[in-house]
């Protein structure tokens, strides 16, 4: 019977998809042209029953070694269809939804799949971004007629981790890919280190050459979004945002952001559109502190705490009025 590491085995983790323990959370994908949420990134999630939510890394080479990930992945595909459905009427336009696949589940009748997915949730073809590996996607040219079939629906395609795998640029430039997403390996360091300058500028620059979009993973700092956005780069996703979040929850926060005015360059300020929603004095509540700092990170909690410091200090000073009249005759 195959295992994991941790001790649970493929039966487990098929009796966790049978009784919805799996989830979905979803990370926004926001515009640098227009600081604009343009879509997120759909990411699996096991909700074990005595370790907590556990991240993909840990399950999918299971399911992967177990033979469970066509099943696992076609689950995705519906589940995420049938939520960016329910998003549609809330009229988020441009939207798109990205969802990773796996080598397993691709094959000659993918195309077909993905159709019967999409006519299920009655979602249309142009809302689905579907992430590929490098060696997914450009490792088996015999796919290519199949992902041109898709791409005849509008089905979007990305080259995810993109300066990582094995990439022939012959299959580049004959795969239909729309938008290349470049590894946050690369971007962790921006812009201190010279070397990953180079290599983001370059693929920004392929990319529009081809007529490609451009997607930077693992945003973290304010320096590393603006390097990104004077470099040419198109949109970004990362923790200087948000983590991903439930549906119900992302939904909140999308409709949070399109109604405040935001800047996540400016050092003094809070990074997320969650923290300027929250009251000040929040800073101090458990609620609070646990809701930032899951959303926005703890430097960014720090600085929402720091801001409500001073706003209490400030407050506290006695004005005129608080004054004791003085003595007189």
């Amino acid at each position: 019977m195959t295992s994991h590491p941790a001790g649970w085995t493929a039966t487990e983790l098929a009796q966790a998809a049978a009784s919805r323990q799996l989830e979905l959370y979803y990370q926004p994908l926001v515009d640098l042209r227009n600081n604009r949420i343009v879509g997120a990134e759909a990411l699996l999630r096991w909700r074990h029953p005595s370790l907590g939510l556990l991240p993909p890394g840990q399950f999918i080479p299971l399911a992967e070694s177990s033979g469970l990930m066509p099943a696992i992945g076609t689950w995705v595909l519906c589940e995420a269809c049938r939520q960016m459905r329910k998003w549609q009427a809330l009229a988020w336009q441009p939207f798109r939804l990205a969802v990773n696949v796996s080598a397993s589940q691709v094959g000659p009748m993918f195309d077909a799949e993905i159709q019967r997915v999409l006519t299920d949730a009655d979602l249309p073809a142009e809302c689905l971004e579907i992430e590929l590996t490098e060696s997914v996607a450009f490792g088996n040219p015999a796919l290519f007629a199949t992902f041109d079939a898709l791409r005849a629906l509008g089905v979007h395609f990305a080259a995810d981790d993109f300066g990582t795998g094995y990439s022939c640029l012959q299959h580049l430039k004959c795969c239909p890919i729309t938008t290349l997403k470049i590894d946050q390996s690369f971007v962790a360091r921006l812009p201190d280190d010279t070397r990953d300058q180079c290599i983001v500028r370059a693929v920004i620059q392929l990319a529009h050459g081809l007529g490609m979009e451009v997607v930077a993973e693992g945003v973290e700092t304010p320096d590393s979004l603006a390097w990104l956005r004077q470099a040419g780069c198109d949109t970004v996703q990362g923790f200087l945002f948000a983590k991903p979040m439930p549906a119900a929850t992302f939904a909140s926060f999308v409709n949070q952001w399109r109604n405040t005015t935001m800047n996540v360059n400016e050092p003094s300020t809070a990074c997320c559109v969650c923290c300027k929603e929250i009251p000040l004095d929040a800073a101090f509540t458990p609620e609070g502190a646990e809701y930032v700092e899951h959303f926005c990170g703890l430097e960014c909690y720090q600085r929402f705490q720091a801001r409500a410091i001073t706003a209490t200090e400030t407050s506290a000073k006695p004005s005129a009025c608080d004054s004791p009249p003085s003595g007189g005759g």
